[in-house]
């Protein structure tokens, strides 16, 4: 079948070629479609109960993770001349698109109580920019009566004030969000550089909005290195730029067809697709190299071009199929999981693997059956003695000192199985971001300052409409949200609880003692002058702080109420911990005797949950990564022996990489759980590239199971060494990525393919002359006539070179 292929791709050079260009420009018109993903917490699947509540609460009380916000802490704020250039700075802040709101010290109202009319009314505090530092001074000591906004607006014991930008939700997950911070942070710079004073930015949509700046132009870094890593390996290896010119090409249109295929489906780029297409260039340069390295071989042997091209895909066309089938089973096996960024990341890669294939297939024979048959210069390193040295004292070691190959490979899977033991399932919300970078510091200064700034909610149902207005029922959410101000790393809640005792405040004449619930003693009084306040269309005043909070933290039906809090940056783990031990138990301990059901919700949340799906999904595409290659490879070989023998280096080095992945303190997140299954889809090529070849030579040449495993390590190692480093050179470019998962995974990643190359090498020949029997039977000789190196002169025949249309070019000296 491989010889008709290997004609067809010569006699028909040109229609290929055609065929090509026209396939690859639709791919490249596809990445019209391509968009930046402005949303990273995409892994709870869209059916789970709790993504579904979320839905619904978004619907109802409307986005909880649309605050930027913006912090200073310095004393030289409240000096008059910087305070007003904090009042322009905030208005300047309003006055950009897409801003729905801004909540700032200068622009603070409070409840003014009107006893004529009855009722209270909203006055600002700061009417006029303050003509005096006497006039601040007792405007800032209003401002501290107000307990409505202790510790959320100022901190009461050093002065630190937030700004809180609200985004409007059209612009949230939108391109738009980008230029909408950047202007807020240019008036930033203007302010600092006015004032002295620094601004620290946190919060849900900023941090978002860095990261995805972050990924496009990770985008652009990795696509430059990888390619010029793909020219810098290939010109090391051949010494020929014939050779780089070929691969590039066919490094470029598989690259085209990677973006493309994003663009087709509709995938935005995201933390982990930003990846896939230096990813699959640098598993489409082993390809190519073996194409053309075996493309040289058959040179060397009879000198003649044309047919070493035929060979080269007769003889390798099933090898690579196979190497190619299993390294995307690794991809494919994300596929399999519930989560969508997973999903994506495994069918684009799992696919253009396959493209990779079949374009080298394509193009490495037919660019250089135009090329002049290579010299001898440019077969020069067909015989590497440093490579060939090595391998020789390899060889003897696995003769001559089995038990100790055993010996250190059992100590280093005992040190191995310590070092999973400390590996960690917990993620940041911005721990992709290096500890020492701005934007992690300045999530830093509100957890010091504020306790947090990542959103959590909490929807209590009342049970009835209008139970929200029950005083008994307020009594419960006053007790819950007290106990929940207790915990160190959460922010006092904001409810209408709290504006109900700022409405008695207010009636009070704003004397801070009074802020409380009303009494039964006072109940009708207050309530009263706050139903002249709202009155039945003033809800609908967003500038009024009255409307806003009865809208925003009470459903239209007055029977399900909002608590919105901030929380630190905890990590999943410690979050589920304070979900579980702390909040849950703290509602059922509140409301157990009552009509009153809370349901706790929230970005953060789902952030927390969407890490334990990633734990399950790191399982699930394991396993089929494994089922799908370990079928392949029984398929192949038809011999339970050989199968098993051929997985234990693999899991061998797993395990070895999972081990340093525990003592590096590298914890398992979106990026760092697809190691894996993608590196055991890839190192067991190697396994399956040293059987063939070994079966081959036990069952065509009748000799010795020790002499066989030697002649396939002296054979085979070379391409074996070869494409291991260059699949680490690729996977080590992620190691200048500024996140901190895309760096581990090129870490990781990298030491696999290093560590695969030597259980390959020692471990798998070892076992084969401990445990082989050296029978092969002549089943399983229908797929290893096909693959790797082994080829019956015979087969020559079916190839007539005189009815090829190539002009045969004798060989350069």
């Amino acid at each position: 079948m491989w010889t008709s292929i290997a004609k067809f791709i010569i006699k028909n050079r040109t229609l290929l070629i055609i065929f090509l260009v026209i396939s690859t420009a639709f791919m490249g018109y596809q990445m019209r479609n391509l968009e930046m993903s402005y949303d990273y917490t995409a892994v709870v699947p869209v059916n789970d109960p709790e993504m579904v509540y979320f839905r619904d609460f978004k619907k109802t009380f409307g986005e909880d993770a649309n605050i930027i916000a913006i912090g200073l802490q310095d004393s030289a704020l409240y000096e008059l001349k910087n305070f007003q250039h904090l009042q322009e700075f905030t208005k300047g802040l309003s006055e950009i698109p897409g801003i729905a709101n801004v909540t700032a010290l200068p622009g603070l109202q409070y409840l003014a109580k009107d006893s004529a009319q009855k009722k209270l009314y909203p006055e600002k505090i700061f009417k006029k920019q303050p003509s005096s530092q006497a006039e601040l001074d007792s405007l800032l000591r209003f401002v501290n009566q107000l307990q409505f906004y202790k510790d959320q607006i100022i901190n009461s014991e050093n002065g630190a004030t937030g700004i809180l930008v609200s985004i409007d939700k059209t612009i949230l997950n939108s391109p738009k969000r980008l230029p909408l911070t950047k202007a807020m942070m240019e008036l930033g710079d203007k302010f600092s550089a006015q004032t002295g004073v620094k601004l620290h930015y946190a919060g849900v949509p900023f941090v978002r909005s860095v990261m995805s700046t972050k990924v496009k132009k990770e985008l652009q870094l990795f696509l430059i290195l990888s390619v010029v890593v793909t020219i810098v390996t290939i010109f090391a290896f051949f010494k020929a730029w014939d050779a780089v010119i070929g691969c590039t090409l066919a490094v470029m249109v598989v690259l085209l067809w990677t973006v493309g295929t994003m663009g087709l489906f509709g995938y935005k780029i995201n933390l982990l697709t930003a990846l896939l297409p230096a990813i699959i260039i640098v598993m489409t340069v082993p390809t190519c190299i073996y194409l053309l390295n075996k493309y040289h071989q058959e040179y060397v042997e009879h000198g003649d071009k044309t047919q070493a091209l035929i060979r080269t895909i007769a003889k390798l066309g099933l090898a690579a199929f196979m190497i190619n089938a299993t390294t995307a089973a690794g991809f494919i096996g994300s596929v399999f999981t519930d989560v969508a960024i997973l999903e994506e990341f495994g069918i684009v890669a799992g696919i253009n693997v396959f493209v990779a294939f079949f374009i080298c297939l394509v193009v490495i024979p037919i660019f250089f059956s135009y090329m002049p048959a290579p010299n001898e210069k440019k077969l020069r390193y067909l015989y590497s003695k440093p490579v060939n040295s090595a391998l020789t004292w390899v060889d003897k070691r696995i003769n001559t000192h089995p038990n100790w190959i055993y010996g250190i490979t059992i100590v280093a899977t005992l040190l191995s199985f310590w070092g999973i033991y400390q590996i960690k399932a917990v993620s940041y919300m911005v721990d992709d971001l290096p500890e020492d970078s701005d934007v992690v510091q300045d999530l830093r200064f509100f957890e010091r300052n504020f306790q947090g700034i990542m959103p959590l909610e909490i929807v209590i149902n009342t049970g009835e409409k209008r139970g929200v207005f029950k005083l008994k029922n307020l009594e419960k959410i006053e007790e819950f949200e007290q106990i929940l101000s207790g915990h160190h790393n959460i922010t006092k809640p904001v409810s209408v609880v709290e504006f109900l005792k700022a409405a008695r405040q207010a009636y009070y004449n704003n004397n801070p003692e009074f802020y409380g619930l009303p009494t039964k003693m006072d109940r009708n009084f207050v309530l009263l002058y706050l139903k002249n306040m709202l009155g039945k269309s003033s809800t609908k005043d967003t500038s009024n702080i009255g409307s806003r909070l009865i809208n925003s933290f009470v459903d239209s039906t007055g029977q399900y109420v909002r608590i919105s809090m901030k929380i630190a940056d905890l990590g999943s783990y410690s979050m589920d911990t304070t979900l579980s031990n702390m909040i849950r138990p703290a509602i059922e301990k509140t409301f157990a005797s009552t009509k009153l059901k809370a349901n706790v919700t929230g970005t953060t949340v789902l952030f927390a949950k969407g890490n334990a799906y990633l734990n399950d999904s790191l399982a699930s595409s394991l396993i089929t990564a494994f089922v799908v290659i370990v079928l392949m490879i029984g398929v192949l070989f038809l011999n339970l022996r050989v199968v098993i023998i051929s997985l234990i280096p693999n899991f061998v080095a797993l395990l070895i990489t999972g081990g340093l992945m525990g003592f590096m303190g590298i914890a398992l997140k979106p990026s760092t759980s697809l190691i894996f299954s993608i590196s055991f889809g890839i190192i067991v090529d190697s396994s399956i590239h040293y059987l063939a070849h070994y079966r081959q030579e036990i069952f065509y040449k009748k000799i010795a199971i020790k002499q066989a495993v030697s002649d396939t390590l002296m054979e085979t190692g070379p391409s074996i060494i070869y494409t291991s480093i260059i699949l680490f050179v690729g996977f080590v470019i992620f190691v200048w990525s500024s996140f901190g998962g895309t760096k581990s995974l090129g870490i990781l990643m990298s030491a696999s393919m290093l560590i695969s190359m030597v259980t390959n090498l020692t471990l798998l020949p070892t076992l084969l002359n401990s445990f082989d029997t050296g029978k092969v039977s002549k089943d399983e000789t229908y797929m290893l006539e096909d693959f790797d190196n082994f080829y019956l002169e015979h087969e020559d025949e079916e190839i007539d070179l005189n009815r090829i249309a190539i002009r045969k070019i004798n060989p350069i000296d």
